[in-house]
């Protein structure tokens, strides 16, 4: 005989059980009531035991009908959540995490990191936006404040040596052996106020006059993937860093064998000795004063200097040049924009003095060589006042000689030849550019470590490591958004990094209000922009 039965109100014919069970805890059933024949009779749909039992409350209550009248009730904007999860991701996958730990100082730490990428600023402006957004719920922090972070950054600063070696430990576990060939590279950072620790007068690469500096080194592989930071007081000349990077390398990771990779002027004296002395060798350029010495003495000549690289050997060093014509033709722009924009001065200075009887013109012969000076056109122009009339003269012999090298570059290096070819040791040097990206970002870019808002030694070198974790993730997330939308070169609507942390900035938790002392948490469901950001990038939403 066939069984039917016929269920009256869906939420009416179900309910939840509770059935004891001996010794073992109670089992937890959802049933559904039925007449059959006329008797009401029940069965089991789901045993939900294992369920949380606020889960299962919620459920009870629901089936009750206790929220019923919640029915289309509009849920109100939580914290936003989708930046912070996938920062959180990449920090995980990266290694960042776990270097940093799972004490409440790492978790803090962790934030500090992420925050450079999703906002810039103090410690104080970085409380005010984790109001905003779901810290508790991501990084599992509880609520702190500006003197709590910076309590975490004199962490940062005490255990940067120990987490820089459990992330190339991490690094290599990738990779088949060391790197052999490291870039180095040293910037300035300008400081706004007076009190920095760090903080000293010494060549701003800004261009910031009478404003102290920090003196920042950056240590990557040769695909420019950072590996260790330092910090150093802002009258330390580029070639005394060198041995600390030095000691890094061979001490901290451990590294027999390598190429220094320096900037021009990097590898002078002191920085070359300190390479030989650790037995290790080195990739630079020289100086525009050293070419020149060089060309004197013979040892390298002007035709030398072609698109492809030429190699000249002498006394045991290698010397490789090249002459980058593009770059040439833009020097040779720039010193005759210079050049017209000094004849307009000069014929606006004239026609002043000439209008008015009163007008100095030896005034204007001031200003204008002041001009010349900071614009470096000395020696290539002069003046001449003549009743009241001033004339320029180029001394075109100067000028040809000031152009002569423009373009010119000379890559120097005491790596055997049958190690690298003379390509390969362009090639290392010309590498150095991906250091400087990484400096700009750094510095004026996504990351911003400057303003400085620190004043302690251990708190300045806490922010720029954090700000260097930061890159990591960073360099990850643009070469996957690359890869999936190109660049804007290309296409100009190219989803670029900025423009993914904008969107994800975007996606908020929302709550669902049940009583006056509950409410339900759902995530959202991403727009499509959003879907393309989080498939490009690798990240899942979590379904809780």
């Amino acid at each position: 005989m066939l069984d039917i039965y016929v269920l009256y109100d869906y939420y009416v014919g179900m309910y939840i059980a509770t059935i004891p069970n001996r010794t073992s805890p109670p089992a937890i059933l959802i049933r559904e009531s039925y007449r059959y024949h006329g008797k009401v009779k029940s069965r089991t749909i789901a045993n939900i035991s294992n369920w949380d039992p606020a889960r299962i409350e919620a459920l009870r209550r629901a089936l009750r009908g206790d929220f019923d009248h919640l029915a289309g009730a509009d849920p109100t904007v939580g914290p936003t959540f989708g930046l912070l999860y996938v920062l959180r991701r990449f920090a995980e996958e990266l290694g960042i995490t776990a270097a940093l730990g799972r004490s409440r100082l790492g978790k803090l730490a962790l934030f500090l990191v992420l925050v450079r990428l999703a906002h810039q600023g103090s410690r104080l402006s970085a409380v005010r936006w984790a109001q905003d957004h779901a810290v508790a719920e991501v990084l599992g922090l509880r609520p702190f404040d500006d003197d709590d972070l910076y309590a975490a950054l004199d962490d940062l600063c005490a255990r940067q040596e120990k987490i820089e070696r459990a992330l190339y430990q991490r690094y290599l576990r990738g990779r088949s052996a060391p790197p052999a060939l490291f870039l180095y590279d040293v910037t300035s950072s300008y400081l706004e106020g007076k009190h920095n620790a760090l903080g000293e007068y010494g060549y701003n690469r800004d261009g910031k006059r009478g404003k102290l500096q920090i003196v920042i080194g950056l240590l990557t592989d040769s695909e420019g993937e950072p590996l260790a930071v330092r910090v150093f007081t802002g009258n330390t000349a580029d070639p005394v860093t060198v041995a600390d990077q030095i000691k890094l390398v061979k001490e901290q990771f451990g590294v027999a064998e390598l190429v220094f990779v320096g900037d021009r002027g990097m590898v002078k004296s002191k920085g070359e000795q300190a390479l030989k002395d650790a037995d290790l060798r080195y990739i630079t350029a020289l100086t525009d004063p050293q070419i020149r010495r060089l060309l004197a003495e013979g040892t390298l000549q002007l035709g030398l200097f072609h698109k492809k690289v030429c190699e000249v050997e002498a006394d045991g060093v290698r010397y490789l040049l090249r002459k980058n014509e593009s770059e040439a033709a833009r020097e040779k722009h720039r010193l005759q924009d210079k050049l017209a924009k000094l004849v307009g001065k000069i014929e606006r200075r004239n026609q002043q003095v000439e209008a008015s009887a009163r007008c100095q013109p030896e005034a204007g012969f001031r200003q204008l060589q002041a001009w010349i000076a900071r614009h470096k056109l000395t020696g290539l122009v002069e003046f001449r006042l003549q009743a009241r009339v001033l004339t320029l003269v180029k001394n075109e012999a100067a000028i040809l000689r000031a152009l002569e090298l423009a373009g010119c570059y000379v890559v120097i290096s005491d790596v055997p030849k049958d190690h690298m070819s003379g390509q390969e040791v362009h090639d290392s040097y010309v590498g150095l550019q991906k250091v400087e990206h990484d400096f700009r970002s750094m510095k004026t870019g996504l990351l911003q470590v400057r303003p400085v808002f620190v004043r302690k030694k251990s708190r300045t070198r806490g922010h720029v490591f954090a700000c260097m974790l930061a890159m990591k993730i960073s360099r990850e997330m643009g070469r996957r958004l690359k890869a999936a939308f190109g660049t804007t070169d290309s296409d100009p609507h190219a989803i670029t990094l900025p423009d993914a942390l904008e969107a994800l900035d975007r996606l908020c938790l929302l709550h669902y209000p049940i009583d006056a002392d509950t409410t339900v948490t759902r995530l959202p469901r991403p727009d499509g922009r959003q879907q393309e950001i989080l498939a490009a990038l690798g990240v899942a939403l979590p379904e809780k």
